[in-house]
């Protein structure tokens, strides 16, 4: 087993040898593993992976509601939802675990690292799959808000139907031939020069659905490093220009209490309240 764990996980003999000494890897009846265990084929070792140090994400993370049920929180860009990759203690839910003293919360969905928004978790274990069905069944209302490029000769508003494939793998989603999966309602709520502020409705879930379509139209939302060019992933210190997409508002019926709930975001992209250095930095830019 120790030879299998140092192959799998290239984390070198020093690393494993030292994990086993210390007792850090047990198996599945709380045992730790000795150096001269025998690999068995679908047996399940446990241990806590090292992780290095994590940037800071320097923006505050709001509670809109609260009860005994669920916690709305208002995610600011570049703090990713739940722990994933290299982000673990600077994630939404982390913080929250942390900061309500709640350490069974759960996620009802997700929000990309980017993306900045409403979020809805889940107080007790039990409940999360009540929550969680709201977005599998499409029962919840969800609009987002999106700053992009204007185009005269677009008609809007309009609905955008396509299918959406993301790769395990590839950083970008992107349209491809077949069946639609990906559905979203677009119109523009106001124009400012080459700019405008878009209300996006999603009526499915796909991964980047929305910076996709917007893309396709050639409305790209401002600051999006992967649509329609991958210019690569945006480094954990780099909070210099967000992704300009909101998730404004969250509206559905508790399935567990029965309560009518509507909740709006506060926050304001950045990109429509500081129009001019935004519009600076795009001229710049091209």
């Amino acid at each position: 087993m120790r030879e299998y764990l140092v192959e799998r996980l290239a984390a070198g003999d020093g690393v494993i040898d030292s994990m086993i000494d210390e007792g850090l890897i047990v198996g599945e009846d709380g045992r730790p593993l000795t150096a001269e265990a025998a690999y068995a084929p679908g047996m399940f070792v446990w241990f806590h992976r090292e992780l290095p140090d994590e940037e800071p994400v320097p923006f505050p993370l709001d509670v809109v509601y609260r009860d005994e049920h669920i916690v709305v929180a208002d995610k600011p860009h570049f703090l990713a939802t739940t722990p994933r990759g290299s982000h673990v203690a600077e994630t939404a839910l982390a913080r929250l675990r942390r900061e309500l003293g709640l350490p069974e919360l759960g996620a009802a969905h997700r929000l990309d690292r980017l993306t900045a928004g409403l979020v809805l978790f889940t107080v007790r274990p039990e409940e999360r799959g009540a929550y969680q069905s709201l977005f599998r069944d499409r029962l919840i209302g969800k609009e987002y808000e999106a700053v992009a490029p204007y185009d005269s000769a677009l008609g809007l508003p309009r609905t955008v139907t396509s299918r959406i494939l993301k790769e395990r793998g590839v950083m970008a989603a992107r349209e491809v031939a077949g069946e639609p999966n990906a559905v979203t309602g677009i119109d523009l709520v106001e124009r400012r020069d080459a700019l405008g502020r878009y209300r996006l409705t999603p009526r499915t879930g796909q991964t980047h659905q929305l910076r996709v379509h917007m893309s396709a139209l050639g409305l790209p939302i401002l600051g999006d490093p992967l649509y329609p060019t991958v210019t690569g992933p945006v480094p954990a210190d780099d909070f210099r220009r967000p992704l300009q997409l909101l998730a404004r508002t969250l509206e559905f019926t508790d399935p567990v209490t029965g309560r009518a709930h509507r909740f709006v975001s506060e926050r304001v992209l950045e990109a429509w309240a500081s129009y001019d250095v935004w519009s600076a930095g795009a001229a710049g830019d091209q």
